[in-house]
């Protein structure tokens, strides 16, 4: 069985709404089984994100997708703890070989969500992560989604508080996409060598 952990913050519940949508698409693929994990104000005490036991379970996962709003052309501050937190797991690059993606949404149609998800390639790169973005580029070959035209990852905007169906579309076929590569590569490192 393929694990994908989905790892969130989400203040408004659009991010909430984005990551429910991504995880109907990463169980969408036979043989994956989808955690889900939204950081809350309570697993973060004195400024420091503190659920060692998520950290624990994120190692054994074969694939991590991170979530959060754009606030101030970045991350949450909710999610930057837990980001802090994981570089526990840095020094041993625990992470290293795993699939990673993002998402985020904000406000504006350019919102600076960009380096939110610039960040998120950072933060997976300095673990050895593999990233995987959207392979849709939107106005050539539409498949009703990425309608911003990000490819780094999914991107919303949502200034009346709501999710947009295109944005969540976006998301269940990255949450396919992620699974899809987490299974092949999970598969792939268990074959015997020739």
């Amino acid at each position: 069985m393929t694990q994908v952990a989905v790892v969130y913050f989400s203040h408004t519940d659009v991010t909430e709404k984005l990551a429910k949508s991504l995880i109907a698409g990463a169980q969408s693929v036979t043989g994956v089984d989808v955690f889900e994990y939204r950081i809350e104000g309570r697993h973060i005490v004195e400024g420091r994100f503190v659920d060692l036991e998520l950290l624990s379970k994120l190692t054994t996962c074969d694939a991590i997708v991170f979530g959060t709003p754009t606030y101030m052309g970045g991350v949450s501050a909710q999610f930057k703890a837990f980001a802090d937190a994981t570089s526990e797991l840095w020094c041993d690059q625990d992470w290293s070989g795993k699939v990673a993606a993002g998402f985020t949404c904000g406000s504006a149609v350019n919102g600076d969500q960009s380096s939110t998800l610039q960040y998120l390639v950072t933060l997976s790169n300095q673990h050895g992560m593999l990233w995987v973005g959207l392979d849709s580029a939107h106005g050539y070959k539409d498949h009703g989604i990425n309608r911003l035209g990000c490819q780094l990852g999914v991107v919303a905007c949502a200034p009346d508080g709501l999710a947009d169906e295109i944005d969540l579309n976006s998301a269940r076929y990255l949450g396919a996409r992620v699974a899809q590569h987490a299974a092949r590569l999970a598969v792939e490192t268990k074959l015997p060598a020739s």
